[in-house]
């Protein structure tokens, strides 16, 4: 069954989370409302080389005609009321401003007041925060954001699964955000038990 879901893309860095993010949703034939903030326009092109924050571009292939763009500053989208259904809403990666505005409640552009909405209306939003260390701003937004029902999802891979390559710590990643919405895929991210048991390792 086909899903709506809300993806916006901020100005932190890892932006290829994002497109890993995109194509999971778009191949599993979800519709796919995406909003880009303008430091994340900046750094789709400075990580990506991404020239058009199309999402012919940062799918880097042909538009699926599932991925609908919006305008950053439409707070008059359909998202921004709680009366359009969505199934959910990811903000990859979140950056702490965003965080923070999230947190206090701030709903002067489509992202803040798409993931208001989310919260408000009770449905999943997954914040894949990706800057580090953390202060006790960050903490405390992060702290907010859980009790009023948000999901903070540090962008941390797991090497369980023995990654070779960066693709396949960015999907590791990525496979658990659509885990957390929802969604299938058959990317091979989840722990299935195989590996070396207790009494097989070593003391230190």
């Amino acid at each position: 069954m086909s899903k709506t879901f809300i993806l916006a893309i901020t100005g932190a860095s890892g932006t290829i989370y994002a497109r890993r993010i995109l194509q999971g949703l778009s191949s599993a034939g979800h519709r796919v409302y995406l909003i880009i903030s303008p430091a994340g326009r900046r750094i789709l092109h400075d990580e990506l080389g991404v020239e058009r924050p199309t999402p012919e571009d940062i799918l880097a292939a042909p538009m699926a005609h599932d991925i609908i763009p919006l305008s950053y500053n439409d707070i008059g989208a359909c998202i921004a009321s709680g009366s359009y259904k969505t199934d959910g809403m990811v903000l990859a990666p979140c950056s702490n401003n965003k965080l923070a505005e999230i947190s206090h409640g701030i709903g002067d552009n489509l992202v803040g007041r798409a993931a208001q909405v989310t919260l408000k209306e009770r449905r999943r939003l997954v914040l894949l925060h990706r800057e580090m260390p953390l202060g006790l701003i960050e903490l405390r937004n992060m702290t907010q954001l859980t009790e009023a029902g948000a999901i903070i999802c540090p962008a941390s891979p797991g090497f369980y699964k023995n990654p070779q390559t960066i693709d396949d710590l960015v999907t590791m990643v990525a496979g658990r955000v659509l885990d957390l919405l929802g969604v299938e895929h058959a990317w091979n991210t989840r722990w299935n038990g195989v590996g070396a048991r207790s009494d097989e390792v070593s003391p230190a």
